[in-house]
């Protein structure tokens, strides 16, 4: 007697990764700024791009570019855009990535999204490039240090720095523009702060519950349902 095959909806449904791995991702992870002397092999950079490129963007179209400074010359090109406040754990990290995003990566859609034509959507559009270029960029840089991560490195991501002179050092053709710095690395954690707080849910989300009609400008304080639609 054979056993009735399972739902598909059922085989669909994952099981949630294990409490260490979440630990590690989040509730473990911080942002450091001081490093151990540890170096971080190139195959290690390589793997966490890889994971990285697997998240979703626009149309897959995957405007994020890296560049890894690995040295202290390379590092040292960067050195006189930072804020003060970012020299030391810039130069101190073993590596720093610059995530930029790519002003022609819409040439790429024909590869990467064979089964529509949505380069034509960019082409001329300038504003629409930028837009989607630039946000896209930032979700892929979020997948990286999720990665990076994953692998068992600690990140250092960081604004702060003069973009146009960045931009202008390391991008000099302009297809390329900086969005983000990345310092990677093993953070020494007898140097971290207490970790700073976070909104709640309540403080920082709100529930839909059914079509959204014209409400004035203050939806609703924290818990606090609107005219049925939201809580």
């Amino acid at each position: 007697m054979h056993n009735p095959p399972e739902s598909p909806s059922l085989t669909a449904i994952k099981s949630p990764i294990s409490q260490e791995a979440l630990d590690q991702l989040f509730r473990e992870a911080r942002t450091h700024s001081t490093w151990l002397p540890e170096p971080v092999p190139v195959e290690l950079l390589r793997k966490a791009y890889e994971l990285a490129r697997l998240g979703p963007t626009s149309a897959n179209g995957s405007p994020a570019r890296f560049v890894f400074l690995t040295t202290p010359s390379a590092k040292g090109l960067l050195k006189p855009v930072l804020a003060p406040g970012n020299v030391d754990k810039t130069m101190t990290a073993p590596v720093t990535v610059i995530i930029a995003w790519d002003t022609e990566s819409h040439e790429h859609l024909p590869r990467l999204l064979p089964h529509a034509d949505v380069r034509s959507y960019f082409v001329g559009n300038k504003p629409l490039i930028e837009e989607n270029a630039f946000h896209n960029s930032s979700l892929q840089a979020a997948y990286f240090i999720l990665g990076a991560r994953a692998l068992g490195l600690d990140c250092g991501p960081m604004s702060g720095f003069d973009a146009d002179k960045l931009n202008s050092t390391f991008f000099r053709d302009g297809k390329w523009k900086v969005n983000l710095l990345c310092n990677l690395g093993y953070g020494d954690p007898s140097k971290l702060h207490p970790r700073s707080p976070r909104l709640n849910f309540e403080e920082a989300a709100v529930k839909l519950r059914q079509r959204l009609e014209p409400v004035p400008h203050r939806l609703t304080s924290p818990g606090e349902d609107h005219d049925g639609q939201l809580s």
